[in-house]
Formats: structure tokens, C-alpha cells, sequence
């Protein structure tokens, strides 16, 4: 197998789609793939400025040095555990510094991350588990009530073929537990790490991958169920990178507030803190997204960029423009990044003034295409846009619902493809039939129109999911938690409009026989099933039975009147 073909040790192409071999040739001489691994990438920045501050969270403060030492350590004790390239490693860890130093060492011997999201719960990790064959489950400490270590627990009998249980802290194993859990302090060899074994590949003896193997695997919005499982080659996400962190300004000098999750693509890539991380720069990772937390390391760290979804954007615009005034020097940030949903043009336009720096749209996919505003764009492109592709290949068509070509400026399905979009999704072939033409073209489920310029207008999802202010919800997996409740008989999850997410999720029931729909008993039930709390229906309506369209599917069109109706009646209806 030649190397545009490779897709990682232990993976092939029932698993991933492979890049055809002459476009792969292509994408390296148009130079988009330099042959970059994420290990060597964080080995050069360290060799070059080892002193240089990389990550702070808390009270950790790790330079580059520091962060490259921590990944080798840790490298040689998750290969001494038996952890080894290919092997995939679901990690659900919050902002800690420890998720630097265990992605770069995973991605150093060629094991993949899968990343979890912090409020994923049995549902969903179970899941990545059994449809990845992870061989570990790396998790954190308690936060507030919720506990991972049971959780974890309770995974390990579902998943018995899970073998490892890694803690970021304190290991108490749980009774229930089926095996011993192991800390990860625990498993950092004291000895000096053999760098040259560390960094040469399998066929030299070593342990790295090569540039065109999978890297790690992504979580898609998931519009049917649980997300589908995204393969991302070092090549194409390393592009993605470097791109992103020319275009949002970044040198080694910026200085990047990670407040959303950066399990997310968003804070991990775009350019988030692995773009950071390649800039040469310094990731500052904050506990909370609040403006009482984020505003002051805002100062404390001289931030220079930072990402935001819209909601959040409006609450920190709020909190500068009211009561916290003047409290926070925020004369260093540059570029407020603003994506995960959509913007609106009103709340854009206060940016500039408020906050004193430039707005830059990002709209785009863990599959692949990013869109950015330039930070030399003028102000209405930048408000009334989400930008253009990073890339001069992305290609772009916007369709009808027979896939025909529209003109300019008319509103259509778009599809997409190019050096970094990915060719199918990891072990799903019945969905990759669905999800991708057969010349390579991704259908991403958004419905946009292009201006002029080559700017993206989003004006919407095909998809049926509902955006809970840039957490993707998806309706069916809901809808198949509701139908298990023995009190109901039929069910439909839709988008209800919201002026701060944008979107909540209201459940219409239809109750079985004569029974009672009670909201904060079915809300409580979908929680108890083990599904992320931002899954949980935010609103449950009673409905005599669900509408229909003329083919006999339920008319979710009808609902979102319905509940728009239903909210704006007056109270003592």
C-alpha cells in the first residue's frame, strides 16, 4: 500500500475511505500536505522556543519544552500499558491542561483520540466505545454531582472489551468497576524517554505515524442519532492548521482564550488551540465561559483572539456594555471569533464598538470545509457573511433537491469538496452513501447562498437537528428515548425559536390511551437514560396526534408553527 493510500495500523477501507492515490499526489505538490505529523509538529515548536509559554490552565503554566517532555513521558507509558498506533482511545476531558499533553502523546505513537464532549453521558460514550473498539477511556475528576469514574464503570459493562480506565487525578476505582483504573500521573516513565525511537517511524523501528495516517477521530452534529465518527488524517487537519492560523493573524506572539469545550472542532482547530499550538503561540484554557471568568484572564494573559458561539457572544457584549464596564482591560483582543450557529447582523454590528476589536465569522464542519470573514474584510461583509473557504480549492455548489446546479445568489443544499474534506465517515458505508456523492462531493445538510465575492450566506439546516446555541441536537435519537416511555404513543422532537440559544428543543407527545403527559417526568426519564443534559427536552407539548404531509411523514414544518403559535398565545389561554 503506497503512502497517499495509508489510513493508520490497525485501520482500512471498510473502516475509512481512503483518498484516491492521484488526488492525494495532488494535494501534496499543490503543497496543502507537507508530510507533517502532530508529533513532529510540537517537537520543532519546543526545539525552537522551549521556554516559550505553550498552555496555561489554572496554576499550570507549561512552556513548550515543558508540554513536548510531558507528551514523550506519557507516550512511553501508555505504549508500556499497551496501548499502540491504531489503537483508538475515547477521551472526554473538560479545558485541562491535561488534554494537550494526552492528545500529543496519543498522536505521537499513532493511537487516535476520540473526542468526547464533557457533558456526554452513558449514551453516548458507550456508543464511541463499542463503534470505535476503543481500547481505553480517558476521563477527569468530579465535576459538581456528576462523577466520571462511575460512569466509566458503567461503560466497562457494557463495552467489556474496553480494557483501560485512565483518570486525570484521583484513580479510586469504583466497586462496580470491572477492572482496576489507572492514573494517569501514574503512567509518565521517570526515565528519559528515547527520542529517537519515539520519533521514527515502524518501518525504522519506531513508533510515529506517517503524515497520511488517520490522526484522530472527530464527532459529526449527528442529525439520526448518535454522531457519526469523523477520520482526520495528519495531512489534511494539519492543513487546516496552518491555514487557519494564517488567516485569523496568528504568530507566535497571539495569544488564544479556549472558553467553549475544545473537544469541540471549533476551539480545537479553527484556529483553536491546536492552530495555536502550530502558530507558536499560547493557549490560555478557561474553566468557564462566563464573563466574570473569561473578561479577567482576558487581561490577565493579554488574550489577542478568542471563539465564542452566538449566545455567548451576547452575554459577554451585555456584560462589557453594562455593569462590568470598565472593570477589564480588554484592550489586547484583536479578533472575537464568533461560530457554531449562526450570527445575527444586530448583534454582529455591536462587536466593533463594545468590545474595541475585529469580528471574524467562522462557519464550517468537522468534516471538512471552514469558512472565515478576513480580518480585512469590510465591516458589512463582515456582518452580513460567514465568510469564504480558507482554502483556493474548496470547492462549492449550491443545488436544488435534485442535486441541478442553481444560479447565484438563489438559496440551495450546499455541497462541498477539497484538500481537507474528508471522503466518507469511520465504519458507516450505508451513510456514506447518503452523505457523499460518488464524485466526492459532501453533502453538509446547510442551506446557504453565495454572494458575488464568493461569500457564504447560511440560511438554515436540511438536516433534521436542532442548533441549542452551537450544541447539535439530534431529533431521532430524542424522539427514540421518548417512544421507551410506556406513556407515550407517538413523538416528535423540533427547533422552537429562543432569543438566547437560537433554538431549544421542544417534544411533541402524543399520550398512549388515556394516559397524562407529564413534561418534568418525561424530561427526567430521556435524563435518566444516560443521554447528555443538553439532549434533554427543554419543552414537552401534548398534541392529539402528530401532523402529517401528503406522503404521510410527520410535518415537522407544522410543529415549529405550532410551538411559534403555542408560545405567542397569551398567558391565560
Amino acid at each position: 500500500m503506497s503512502d497517499t493510500e495509508r489510513l493508520g495500523t490497525t485501520l482500512d477501507a471498510r473502516d475509512v475511505v481512503p483518498w484516491p492515490p492521484a488526488l492525494a499526489a495532488r494535494w501534496r505538490a499543490l503543497g496543502y500536505w507537507r508530510g507533517e505529523t502532530f508529533g513532529s509538529m510540537l517537537r520543532e515548536r519546543a526545539v525552537a522556543r522551549p521556554d516559550h509559554v505553550a498552555v496555561v490552565a489554572g496554576r499550570e503554566r507549561w512552556t513548550y519544552g515543558e508540554l513536548d517532555d510531558r507528551a514523550d513521558r506519557l507516550a512511553v507509558g501508555l505504549r508500556t500499558l499497551g496501548i499502540a498506533a491504531g489503537d483508538r482511545v475515547v477521551l472526554q476531558l473538560g479545558n485541562v491542561a491535561e488534554f494537550a499533553e494526552v492528545c500529543f502523546a496519543l498522536l505521537r505513537i499513532g493511537a487516535l483520540p476520540v473526542f468526547a464532549l464533557p457533558p456526554h453521558r452513558h449514551a453516548e460514550i458507550a456508543y464511541f466505545c463499542a463503534h470505535a473498539e476503543a481500547t481505553a477511556y480517558v476521563i477527569g475528576l468530579p465535576d459538581g454531582r456528576f462523577d466520571p469514574r462511575d460512569l466509566a464503570a458503567e461503560v466497562q459493562a457494557t463495552v467489556p472489551a474496553l480494557e483501560h480506565v485512565i483518570v486525570a487525578g484521583d484513580a479510586a476505582t469504583p466497586a462496580a468497576a470491572s477492572r482496576p483504573f489507572v492514573a494517569l500521573d501514574d503512567l509518565r516513565t521517570t526515565g528519559e524517554p528515547d527520542r529517537g525511537r519515539i520519533d521514527a517511524h515502524a518501518e525504522g523501528g519506531g513508533w510515529a505515524p506517517r503524515s497520511s495516517d488517520v490522526a484522530l477521530l472527530q464527532l459529526s452534529g449527528g442529525s439520526t442519532g448518535v454522531p457519526k465518527l469523523i477520520p482526520r488524517t495528519h495531512d489534511e487537519y494539519l492543513y487546516t492548521l496552518r491555514r487557519s492560523a494564517e488567516l485569523c493573524g496568528l504568530t507566535p506572539d497571539g495569544v488564544y482564550l479556549a472558553v467553549l469545550p475544545v473537544a469541540h472542532n471549533y476551539p480545537l482547530s479553527s484556529p483553536g488551540i491546536m492552530g495555536t499550538l502550530y502558530a507558536g503561540g499560547r493557549v490560555v484554557l478557561a474553566p468557564d465561559p462566563s464573563p466574570a471568568t473569561a473578561l479577567p484572564l482576558i487581561e490577565r494573559e493579554r488574550v489577542t483572539i478568542t471563539g465564542v458561539v452566538p449566545p455567548l457572544a451576547l452575554t459577554w457584549l451585555d456584560a462589557v456594555a453594562g455593569s462590568r464596564a470598565g472593570r477589564d482591560d480588554l484592550t489586547s483582543l484583536a479578533v472575537l471569533q464568533v461560530g457554531g450557529a449562526k450570527l445575527s447582523a444586530a448583534v454582529a454590528r455591536r462587536v466593533r464598538p463594545t468590545l474595541g476589536c475585529t469580528l471574524q465569522q467562522v462557519f464550517g464542519m468537522a468534516e471538512g470545509l471552514v469558512s472565515y470573514t478576513r480580518l480585512d474584510d469590510d465591516e458589512q461583509t463582515i456582518v452580513t457573511t460567514q465568510g469564504r473557504p480558507m482554502a483556493e480549492h474548496d470547492e462549492l455548489r449550491v443545488v436544488d433537491d435534485d442535486d441541478r446546479d442553481l444560479p447565484l445568489g438563489a438559496t440551495g443544499h450546499l455541497l462541498t469538496r477539497g484538500p481537507y474534506t474528508i471522503r466518507g465517515y469511520y465504519r458507516a458505508p450505508v451513510h456514506n452513501a447518503r452523505a457523499f456523492t460518488p464524485g466526492g462531493w459532501y453533502r453538509t445538510g446547510d442551506l446557504v447562498r453565495l454572494t458575488p465575492e464568493g461569500g457564504i450566506v447560511v440560511e438554515g439546516r436540511e438536516k433534521d437537528q436542532i442548533n441549542r446555541g452551537g450544541e447539535k441536537v439530534a431529533a431521532e435519537e430524542i424522539e427514540n428515548h421518548l417512544l421507551a416511555h410506556p406513556a407515550v404513543h407517538d413523538a416528535a422532537v423540533v427547533a422552537m425559536p429562543d432569543p438566547y440559544l437560537d433554538e431549544r428543543t421542544c417534544a411533541f407527545v402524543v399520550p398512549r390511551g388515556d394516559a397524562a403527559v407529564d413534561g418534568p417526568a418525561l424530561r427526567r426519564f430521556v435524563r435518566e437514560r444516560g443521554v447528555a443534559a443538553f439532549k434533554v427536552p427543554d419543552r414537552v407539548e401534548q398534541i392529539g396526534a402528530l401532523p402529517r404531509t401528503n406522503v404521510g411523514k410527520v410535518s415537522k414544518q407544522d410543529l415549529r408553527a405550532e410551538i411559534v403559535r403555542r408560545l405567542s398565545r397569551p398567558a391565560e389561554d
